[in-house]
Protein backbone atom coordinates (compact mmCIF):
# COMPACT_ATOMS: atom_id res chain seq x y z
CA UNK A 1 0.00 0.00 0.00
CA UNK A 2 1.09 3.18 -0.69
CA UNK A 3 2.10 5.91 1.92
CA UNK A 4 1.15 8.78 0.41
CA UNK A 5 -0.87 9.49 -2.70
CA UNK A 6 0.79 9.78 -6.02
CA UNK A 7 0.95 13.08 -8.16
CA UNK A 8 -2.26 13.47 -10.90
CA UNK A 9 0.49 13.16 -13.32
CA UNK A 10 1.56 9.45 -12.10
CA UNK A 11 -2.15 8.79 -11.34
CA UNK A 12 -2.87 9.72 -15.31
CA UNK A 13 -0.01 8.37 -16.89
CA UNK A 14 -1.22 4.52 -15.06
CA UNK A 15 -4.87 5.58 -15.64
CA UNK A 16 -3.98 5.58 -19.79
CA UNK A 17 -1.67 2.65 -19.34
CA UNK A 18 -4.29 0.99 -17.83
CA UNK A 19 -6.57 1.94 -21.04
CA UNK A 20 -3.66 1.17 -23.65
CA UNK A 21 -3.44 -2.35 -22.28
CA UNK A 22 -6.82 -2.83 -21.73
CA UNK A 23 -7.15 -2.00 -25.11
CA UNK A 24 -4.81 -4.01 -26.54
CA UNK A 25 -5.88 -7.20 -24.58
CA UNK A 26 -9.52 -6.48 -26.60
CA UNK A 27 -7.90 -6.20 -29.78
CA UNK A 28 -5.65 -9.30 -29.25
CA UNK A 29 -9.52 -10.60 -28.44
CA UNK A 30 -8.77 -11.79 -25.22
CA UNK A 31 -10.53 -12.46 -22.43
CA UNK A 32 -9.35 -11.19 -18.88
CA UNK A 33 -9.51 -14.93 -17.57
CA UNK A 34 -7.24 -15.51 -20.24
CA UNK A 35 -4.60 -12.83 -19.65
CA UNK A 36 -4.60 -12.92 -15.99
CA UNK A 37 -3.86 -16.81 -16.28
CA UNK A 38 -1.25 -15.85 -18.14
CA UNK A 39 0.35 -13.40 -16.15
CA UNK A 40 -0.13 -15.55 -13.01
CA UNK A 41 -2.55 -12.79 -11.17
CA UNK A 42 -6.23 -12.38 -10.77
CA UNK A 43 -8.64 -11.33 -12.49
CA UNK A 44 -9.42 -8.50 -9.81
CA UNK A 45 -5.89 -7.65 -9.94
CA UNK A 46 -6.18 -7.36 -13.56
CA UNK A 47 -9.21 -5.09 -13.50
CA UNK A 48 -7.43 -2.93 -10.98
CA UNK A 49 -4.17 -2.95 -13.79
CA UNK A 50 -6.87 -1.99 -16.76
CA UNK A 51 -8.37 0.85 -14.10
CA UNK A 52 -4.51 2.28 -13.54
CA UNK A 53 -4.84 1.48 -10.16
CA UNK A 54 -1.49 2.81 -8.51
CA UNK A 55 -1.10 -0.12 -5.26
CA UNK A 56 -0.78 -2.78 -8.00
CA UNK A 57 3.08 -3.94 -8.30
CA UNK A 58 4.51 -2.70 -11.43
CA UNK A 59 5.61 -6.74 -11.31
CA UNK A 60 1.97 -7.16 -12.04
CA UNK A 61 1.85 -4.65 -15.11
CA UNK A 62 5.07 -6.03 -16.44
CA UNK A 63 3.45 -9.52 -16.56
CA UNK A 64 0.06 -8.32 -18.06
CA UNK A 65 2.50 -6.37 -20.73
CA UNK A 66 4.57 -9.84 -21.18
CA UNK A 67 1.49 -11.83 -21.55
CA UNK A 68 0.10 -9.73 -24.04
CA UNK A 69 3.12 -10.37 -26.11
CA UNK A 70 4.01 -6.35 -25.86
CA UNK A 71 7.99 -7.35 -26.24
CA UNK A 72 10.56 -5.91 -23.63
CA UNK A 73 11.09 -2.55 -24.62
CA UNK A 74 9.91 -1.12 -21.64
CA UNK A 75 12.77 -2.78 -19.42
CA UNK A 76 15.00 0.07 -21.19
CA UNK A 77 12.83 3.48 -19.73
CA UNK A 78 15.92 3.69 -17.26
CA UNK A 79 18.87 2.98 -19.09
CA UNK A 80 21.79 5.01 -18.95
CA UNK A 81 22.12 5.74 -22.23
CA UNK A 82 18.28 7.14 -21.62
CA UNK A 83 19.08 9.03 -19.12
CA UNK A 84 19.89 12.55 -20.46
CA UNK A 85 19.41 14.56 -17.14
CA UNK A 86 21.85 12.14 -15.21
CA UNK A 87 24.04 12.60 -17.98
CA UNK A 88 23.96 16.45 -18.05
CA UNK A 89 24.25 16.22 -14.21
CA UNK A 90 27.33 13.65 -14.34
CA UNK A 91 29.16 15.80 -16.73
CA UNK A 92 28.47 19.17 -14.82
CA UNK A 93 30.68 17.28 -12.24
CA UNK A 94 33.68 16.25 -14.60
CA UNK A 95 37.08 18.56 -13.63
CA UNK A 96 38.19 21.11 -15.76
CA UNK A 97 41.58 19.31 -15.96
CA UNK A 98 43.14 16.31 -15.55
CA UNK A 99 46.64 16.28 -14.15
CA UNK A 100 49.13 13.06 -13.93
CA UNK A 101 49.79 12.00 -10.74
CA UNK A 102 53.16 12.79 -8.64
CA UNK A 103 55.00 9.64 -7.35
CA UNK A 104 57.35 9.52 -4.56
CA UNK A 105 60.81 8.63 -5.87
Amino acid sequence: MLKRKPSISVRNGLRKLGDDLKKARIRRRLTMAVVAERAGISRETLSKIQKGDPNVSMGAYAMVVMALGMGTDWMNFADLRNDTWGQIIADEDLPQRVRTRKTDG
